[in-house]
């Protein structure tokens, strides 16, 4: 914390950050045209001077719900996670609610205004269109985390670079000398299983290497639709030597399998998730992953809502936040 009794303005900060009052505010925005080490040491200084942007001051004592879809995994008590720390840096309140008790009423919604909620965050795979139009309808801005399909506007979405994601998981696969690379996919339908299996298919036709029809698998993210569709790539007459799959409780599951089958892992069967939960890190051999920015999407999510509470306008109605490769020890050479 600086010495100084003054408030810290963004010209204290880009001072002291050798940069541009224009590349603080971008930092501040959550805008994407920052180089990471930039953004970090930004961010590092904005919190060393206490700063707080005057809209945060002017709504200290707002508060935001995030409706949580079933009980936390490993996946949803990071993002909470994150919110939390920022409600908290914001001098917010945050409310967790399970979606038992959400409907689609308007008096649903306005129940909520009647008790003080600024912004609604959700973290419902597929909130339906009646619920998040009387959100919209009683005044509460809508933020929707990595939805199984982005909403339509002016409802706003945030999410990690899927596709990327998915190009550099089988990149790395390929790296390795494997050829026979499964891709083992969420939801058919789901945008996010799309685009991580649309990066799969770029990387492997990049290197010339044809995906047999079989090879593609889509089922869900849990653990047992990666023990269901594992048992089926395994089946295969000529089984893959490596598999991506798109989550890590499937990537997981996967590895159980294969277990059951006598095989080792990485020595003959190589796996790669998505994610980079806790259970990744924890897992024996570690997990090989492709890690969200999970906490940063709730802290980016819980900004975002006070943003808009605040009636201010925001660059995109999507927010996509860079993912990256974490390689542990669940993959090796073919």
């Amino acid at each position: 914390m600086t010495s100084t009794t003054r408030p810290a303005t963004l010209a204290t900060v880009a001072a002291a950050a050798g940069v541009s009052v224009a590349t603080v505010s971008k930092v501040l925005n959550d805008r994407g045209d920052v180089a990471p080490a930039t953004r970090a040491m930004v961010r590092r200084l904005l919190a060393e001077h206490g700063y707080v942007p005057r809209q945060t001051r002017a709504r200290r004592g707002a508060t935001v719900e995030l409706q949580l879809e079933g009980a936390l995994c490993a996946y949803s008590a990071e993002i909470v996670m994150g919110a939390m720390q920022e409600a908290a840096a914001s001098g917010v309140a945050l409310v967790v609610t399970s979606t038992d008790h959400m409907a689609d009423g308007l008096s649903w919604a306005r129940g909520l205004v009647d008790a003080g909620r600024h912004a609604v965050i959700t973290l419902v795979a597929e909130p339906s269109p009646a619920q998040l139009d009387v959100l919209l309808r009683a005044g509460l801005p809508v933020i929707v985390i990595d939805p199984m399909n982005v909403p339509a506007s002016p409802v706003t979405s945030i999410g990690p670079t899927n596709f990327a994601g998915g190009m550099s998981a089988t990149q790395h696969l390929l790296s390795l000398g494997h050829r026979r690379i499964a891709y083992l996919g969420g939801p058919a339908g789901a945008a996010s299983n799309q685009a991580r299996m649309h990066g799969y298919r770029a990387a492997m036709e990049a290197a010339g290497v044809p995906v047999p029809p079989d090879y593609v698998r889509t089922a869900g993210f849990c653990y047992a639709d990666g023990l269901r569709e594992g048992a089926a790539l395994l089946d295969l007459p000529e089984p893959p030597t490596a598999v991506f799959a798109a989550s890590d409780e499937s990537a997981l599951g996967a590895i159980q399998v294969a277990r059951g089958r006598g095989l080792r892992i990485p020595e003959d069967l190589s796996v790669v998730g998505f994610d980079d939960t806790q259970i990744a890190a924890m897992h024996a051999p570690a997990l090989t992953t492709v890690r969200q920015p999970l906490r940063e999407m709730g802290a980016v999510a819980l900004r975002t809502a006070l943003r808009l509470a605040a009636g201010e306008r925001i660059e995109s109605r999507h927010l996509e936040l860079a993912t990256e490769l974490v390689i542990r020890d669940s993959s090796r050479a073919a």
